[in-house]
């Protein structure tokens, strides 16, 4: 059956991974999660230049765009998908649990079979240099105010329930993601150009923040002023 909702209760959009084509931009597949995790862990690295101890003129400059890592946690649960028959992935689930949705997200970190053969093709026939296997562009969608390039650096899954066929009906998958930046990708690259377009609603965000008073830090006068 499927759930009703009170009128004029908000719609919470999900959280999502979004694969594209990344040379028409095409959208090839999206991952919505299913229940979006209570919390996600942002860790920055400043790229400073030069060593901890480099020269003084150095001290405040900024090479490039900061090093981001995302963490989260996934849950999933095939019995919410079984309870709506007219749900879009209700007739895999009932057939094969949480298998689907598991392959998906193993297909981000995996070559294709057929990227694999024709890599194999290539090598018996001589090919002096066979360049690396291109995967789609993924996308980490958190709201509209954070839509990111991302490379998934961590993927952990642990399955805690099974039906009478052993296929996993429950499980948690912990993600690690890297933001990808132009220093990644280029500024030519689409997933550049959605970095760019990134950091400017990050700026926008920014200048929303009122800047408090100095007196709130117990301030007079600005720091090294007189």
């Amino acid at each position: 059956m499927t759930t009703a909702f009170p009128p004029g209760t908000p719609v919470v959009p999900r959280g999502a991974l979004v694969l594209l084509d990344p040379g028409t931009g095409a959208v090839l597949r999206v991952i919505a999660l299913q229940y979006n995790p209570d919390t996600v862990t942002r860790t920055l690295q400043p790229q400073g230049v030069g060593a901890e101890t480099g020269e003084r003129s150095e001290a405040l400059r900024l090479r490039g765009p900061a090093h981001e890592t995302v963490k989260l946690e996934i849950e999933l649960d095939a019995t919410n998908a079984l309870e709506d028959p007219l749900g879009p992935d209700s007739a895999a689930v009932a057939e094969h649990g949480l298998l689907p949705v598991l392959a998906a997200l193993d297909l981000l970190v995996n070559p294709t079979a057929r990227a694999l053969l024709d890599q194999d093709a290539a090598a018996r026939s001589g090919a002096f240099e066979i360049a690396p296997m291109e995967s789609p562009l993924t996308v980490f969608v958190w709201s509209r105010d954070r839509v990111v390039p991302v490379r998934l650096t961590e993927f952990t899954v642990t399955e805690e329930a099974f039906d009478s066929n052993l296929h996993p009906i429950r499980a948690k998958v912990s993600l690690g993601l890297r933001i990808l930046t132009v220093d990644d990708l280029g500024f030519g690259h689409r997933g550049g150009a959605l970095f760019l377009g990134h950091q400017r609603r990050r700026e926008q965000l920014a200048a929303l923040h009122r800047s408090a008073r100095l007196g709130s830090a117990g301030l007079g006068t600005p720091p090294g002023g007189s």
